[in-house]
């Protein structure tokens, strides 16, 4: 005879999604705002130290790659393309890095109650997402401080937010299941979020793959090699290019978009589709593991 929560002498836990759509929905958030409000519960100075490490991060970036290497010494607003790309980084990588731990972080809520286990990994995503949200509004008087006229393109900024978010909570649910199995994941994603980032247009601009060996200008017309094209397909990269523009703008061979650089919309639609490759690995990946989640960890 079958018994709730056994079939054939196994047990089964709370699968990824629950039955209730307003139940998911209202944990999701309740977690996530807990969470948010737990970083800064206890310290004097509270939302500042978020604002402070990548401000602080954009400050030694900014000096050592204009002032000692030129990097960007010639790229317009620089400065502001660089603190969009590093707070469009922190938001990734503190949606991604959290996820690998937090469902072993929420063992005894996760063994003790019956509730959505995808709840976990897109608290987490959304938790960066409070972040990242109020960070941006340094981000844009910082823009108009330093000279850029507010546009239109301005409104792309939530759609490039929102595939960061599907393509950062993808990886997460994927990283989260998988830690439970194989604790090795930690270590490997440290590794392969470093090779993401120095292989993405953060610290460097965007026509940094297209200078000209012989003069060292940007060239009229972007003749991209093979490895520069690949590194462009890297969605961390294309969505970050597509940032940088729809703030700052300004000419195609100075600062292309990534549809640009790649050679047409038709091939700038690989990222994207990466991304829903992955989102749709990480939902099914993660909605076949979830009922096991509590036996596992």
């Amino acid at each position: 005879m079958s018994v709730p929560g056994q079939i054939e002498g196994k047990r089964y836990g709370p699968g990824a999604f629950g039955d209730d759509v307003r139940r998911f929905v209202s944990l999701t958030y309740t977690l996530a705002a807990t969470d948010f409000k737990l970083i800064y519960f206890g310290s004097v100075l509270g939302y500042i130290w978020s604002l402070m490490r990548p401000l602080l991060f954009f400050g030694v970036l900014y000096v050592v790659f204009t002032k000692i290497f030129t990097v960007g010494s010639g790229t317009p607003h620089y400065s502001v393309e660089l603190l969009l790309a590093i707070i469009l980084w922190t938001f990734f990588l503190q949606s991604t890095s959290g996820c690998v731990q937090c469902l072993l972080a929420r063992e005894g809520l996760l063994r003790k109650m019956r509730f959505p286990r995808l709840v976990v990994p897109i608290a987490v995503m959304l938790t960066a997402l409070f972040q990242l949200a109020t960070n941006f509004i340094p981000v844009l008087i910082f823009a108009v401080a330093s000279g850029v006229q507010p546009r239109l393109t301005w409104l792309l900024l939530p759609v490039i937010v929102g595939l960061f978010a599907m393509l950062a909570v993808g990886i997460g649910m994927l990283l989260s299941v998988l830690y439970i199995r194989f604790r090795d994941i930690l270590p490997i994603w440290d590794v392969t979020s470093q090779i993401l980032f120095y292989a993405s247009p953060i610290i460097y601009p965007v026509w940094y793959y297209d200078k000209n060996p012989k003069t060292g200008e940007a060239m009229a017309h972007l003749h991209l090699t093979l490895l520069a094209k690949l590194l462009m397909v890297n969605p961390v990269a294309a969505l970050v290019a597509e940032g940088r523009r729809a703030l700052v703008a300004g000419q195609q061979n100075v600062n292309p978009s990534a549809s640009y650089a790649l050679g047409g919309t038709v091939k700038a639609l690989i990222p994207v589709a990466i991304i829903a490759v992955v989102f749709a690995l990480g939902v099914w990946v993660f909605n076949r593991e979830a009922p096991r989640i509590s036996e596992n960890l």
